[in-house]
């Protein structure tokens, strides 16, 4: 969800310094909630502004660039390699041991995609 704007975060604290209006008809007039207008006032007194808190950013990847270029050769070596495959293999090389999730959003990241080569020939159905 993005943050509201530190626009219309001011418009509203500074329509609560006038003291004319509630509340609840400052965040009707402002389509926002009342729960915003206390805790806006409450960051406003403890931090002395009404801009939003930056984003925390998530969790940091378990593959760092090392690992990620040993991905890399694994994929070079044996295109056809499952990521279960991958993920073993990884580990036999000193690397973390990562899910098939994290080794798909390693591929991802690469810019490997995940295509496998087939096992049977496409069958064939023409017209007579």
């Amino acid at each position: 969800m993005e943050a509201l704007s530190l626009d219309l975060r001011e418009r509203v604290a500074a329509a609560c310094d006038e003291g004319s209006d509630t509340q609840p008809e400052i965040a009707e007039r402002f389509a926002v909630s009342v729960a915003f207008i206390t805790k806006l006032l409450r960051r406003r007194r403890v931090t002395g502004s009404v801009a939003a808190k930056p984003r925390g950013g998530g969790r940091k990847s378990a593959l760092g660039t090392r690992d990620l270029g040993r991905v890399r050769r694994l994929v070079a070596a044996q295109p056809d390699a499952t990521l279960a495959e991958l993920c073993g293999r990884l580990r036999t090389l000193g690397g973390p041991a990562v899910g098939a999730w994290t080794m798909c959003r390693a591929l991802k990241a690469l810019g490997l995609v995940r295509k496998k080569s087939p096992s049977t020939p496409a069958s064939v159905t023409r017209p007579g």
